[in-house]
């Protein structure tokens, strides 16, 4: 039980603050045709999260950012999909205002790809807290709470698609989610801005 709680405390305080993973999944649901056109990009960040989470339990990731070259590589590629994610949703208009516009399924996978594995923040959080919380744990317990990790992350971002689905329900008129749009589009600016100072101003 302690395996568990930790892991769900641990994993739903990580995964709660805006971020740039999060703000795509929740647009994903807005602006779909539909619940299950935005299936893809859910799964695919689902997916990166639980094998960064069991790369952080196992070490693995801890040993790929000892090379410095690699880490490079992985932002500079991360922030140009930033800045190119931003544009791209900036530019959309919501399915309900200009039907057929929303992302296809091979974009939605390649952004919930960059958003999710090239996010050096998600990577940090992963190898950092949960990696190093999960060593205080060995065996079957280390195994419950590496699964109640990928659990909450699992539920987090199909929860995150339904909650983007229902707002396009009550925003018949795609007013707001225009709206969300272009705030989605700065943050997300702001943060390869961030990405990009960090990387080469430090």
């Amino acid at each position: 039980m302690e395996a568990i709680l930790h892991g769900f405390l641990l994993a739903f305080g990580l995964i709660l603050p805006l971020g740039v993973q999060n703000v795509f999944i929740f647009s994903q649901g807005a602006s779909q045709p539909n619940l299950l056109k935005a299936l893809p990009a859910t799964i695919a960040a689902s997916l990166c999260d639980t094998l960064l989470i069991v790369l952080a339990v196992f070490g693995l990731s801890a040993i790929v950012l000892q090379f410095e070259w690699l880490r490079l590589g992985l932002m500079s590629v991360g922030i140009i999909f930033l800045f190119y994610m931003g544009y791209s949703i900036w530019t959309s208009k919501p399915a309900s205002v200009e039907t057929g516009k929303s992302l296809p399924m091979k974009k939605q996978i390649i952004f919930a790809l960059s958003v999710s594995l090239l996010n050096p923040h998600a990577i940090l959080d992963t190898v950092g807290v949960i990696g190093t919380s999960a060593l205080r744990y060995t065996g079957m317990e280390q195994i419950i709470f590496t699964v109640t990790c990928i659990a909450v992350s699992w539920c987090w971002f199909f929860g995150l698609t339904l909650a983007g689905a229902t707002m396009k329900k009550l925003d018949s008129s795609g007013t707001l989610m225009n709206l969300f749009n272009k705030c989605s589009s700065i943050f997300i600016w702001c943060t390869a801005l961030f990405l990009f100072k960090g990387l080469f101003f430090n």
